[in-house]
């Protein structure tokens, strides 16, 4: 699939610090879409990072040896798939505080893809739709496909696998989405469109007389 080596690199981001976390389970399945894709691919658990509360300064993950870590390997990527449960009708604080400490320089002009899971039968409509508002204001191309489970605690068994191959299904797409749309604005022709199209005459006959 891909023009260019090494491969795509898309991460999935766990926005849940519970043990035996959902959402981490269908953050994978993400994943596996992405890599039927031939990306390559990297679970960032938020449980293994040492990270501050954003205050708003520019220069305070300098100071956090994880948050610089979590930048780099957010920065390294083509594509992100955020995950996350749904708390209280939104999405997770640990999710938000970890994007609060990151901007443009990590998300600008990167494919999000967007996935979640939750307790009751409502599913993670509004939270999705919060995350689908942040990524644009972080710049990134968020993918029109998105996938959630609802009840999930009904749906998983205990060995990480869903019961229902729709879910399923809808979750690799996700990853599959990501994967695809990555792939197609980091390629040779797609930059080449783009320089042409950026460096192309203003059209004369275009203007109002």
């Amino acid at each position: 699939m891909q023009d260019h080596h090494p491969p795509l690199r898309i991460i999935g981001i766990v926005g849940s610090l519970r043990q035996g976390s959902y959402t981490r389970l269908a953050v994978k399945i993400a994943l596996q879409g992405a890599e039927e894709m031939g990306a390559a691919t990297r679970l960032i658990d938020l449980r293994d990072y040492d990270l501050p509360f954003c205050n708003g300064e520019h220069d305070q993950v300098d100071d956090f040896p994880d948050a610089l870590r979590l930048k780099e390997e957010v920065s390294a990527a083509q594509g992100v798939i955020l995950g996350s449960p749904d708390y209280h009708g939104s999405f997770s604080g640990v999710l938000k505080n970890a994007l609060d400490l990151m901007g443009f320089d990590e998300f600008g002009g990167k494919v999000m893809g967007l996935v979640g899971v939750s307790g009751g039968a409502l599913g993670t409509v509004n939270a999705l739709n919060d995350l689908r508002k942040v990524g644009r204001s972080l710049h990134a191309w968020v993918a029109p496909q998105q996938a959630a489970v609802p009840q999930a605690s009904k749906h998983f068994d205990a060995n990480g696998r869903l019961d229902d191959s729709d879910y399923e299904k809808r979750l690799r797409e996700v990853g599959r989405e990501v994967a695809r749309f990555a792939y197609l604005l980091t390629s040779k022709e797609t930059r080449a469109f783009l320089e042409l199209w950026e460096n192309a005459m203003p059209n004369p006959g275009g203007e109002h007389r």
